[in-house]
């Protein structure tokens, strides 16, 4: 039996070829054309994912067992490219993807190490509600510990970058920041979040440090 649903695509890709436009082509269809009916569009755009659901598929790929290391960089990628938009970032909370993302922050692979740390930054970077939830998950201490200890320089700069990115103009990660560096990085005075040059007055020793071969 045919289907009208797919009769109705066919027609609409039929009329709506290149040889459509051409009056004069032999098998040239009518003026009048065929309209996609609701269950056609059902059809020809259902099968479209949501980027919470590519955000999900990549958080899979990053934890499979299975995949490759590059198959998991890729998936890295493409997650980074998603949370670059605001709401995607802000949804990463009720996907429930914090959590897994600031567990690869202890990967045994420093290049996945380096892309957990990339995608916390890119995530909260202008983004209070995501700032918010990195300091409430309690990654703070985990990105220092990336910044100032990890063997690998990508790694520790990426880190950088995502303490940076939570303590501009969020007072609180700047705080948790500044009560979880090492000693020798610690301000003498109170640091204001809303003062960028505040703000890179511990970033920046955190940055120098953590561009130095080990």
């Amino acid at each position: 039996m045919a289907d009208p649903v797919m009769n109705n695509l066919l027609r609409w890709g039929i009329e709506n070829s290149e040889s459509s436009h051409d009056p004069n082509a032999p098998n040239a269809p009518p003026e009048s054309r065929t309209q996609l009916n609701p269950a056609a569009l059902q059809a020809f755009f259902g099968g479209m994912k949501s980027d919470a659901d590519h955000m999900k598929d990549s958080m899979n790929i990053i934890e499979d067992a299975g995949a490759s290391n590059e198959q998991k960089e890729v998936a890295f990628e493409d997650l980074e490219m998603l949370i670059q938009g605001i709401d995607n970032a802000n949804n990463m909370e009720n996907l429930g993807l914090w959590s897994r993302l600031v567990d690869k922050f202890e990967h045994e692979e420093p290049s996945l190490r380096k892309w957990a740390a990339w995608c916390a930054g890119t995530a909260v970077e202008n983004n209070p509600k995501a700032q918010e939830r990195l300091l409430v998950i309690g990654a703070v201490p985990s990105l220092v510990k990336l910044a100032t200890e990890d063997e690998s320089v990508d790694v520790r700069k990426k880190a950088v970058r995502a303490l940076s990115a939570v303590s501009r103009n969020y007072q609180p990660g700047l705080d948790a920041l500044v009560d979880n560096v090492p000693s020798d990085f610690k301000p003498k005075d109170k640091l204001d979040a809303a003062d960028m040059d505040s703000v890179d007055s511990l970033i920046t020793p955190l940055r120098e440090h953590a561009q130095q071969a080990r």
